[in-house]
């Protein structure tokens, strides 16, 4: 499978999270470590003010994994 395809299947992680595991979806679906994702939007925020958009708006469109899916489900109940 190539990057692009990977991007495309890519969910927020819940394991390595720091905020809202943008950073660390990223760094699963890409060569790229999730503390250089991490370092580029940080960088990013203060030279240019954008990083703290583009991080809400990759948070909001980017779906949670399913760990964080099953985490937020009620349980069934029995009757």
């Amino acid at each position: 499978m190539n990057t692009w395809q990977n991007l495309k299947m890519m969910t927020r992680s819940s394991k390595d999270k720091m905020i809202g595991g943008v950073c660390g979806g990223l760094g699963a679906a890409t060569p790229v470590p999730s503390w250089m994702w991490r370092a580029a939007l940080l960088f990013s925020l203060f030279a240019f003010g954008g990083g703290l958009l583009l991080y809400v708006v990759l948070w909001i469109c980017i779906p949670g994994d399913k760990a964080e899916s099953e985490k937020h489900t009620p349980p069934a109940s029995v009757s």
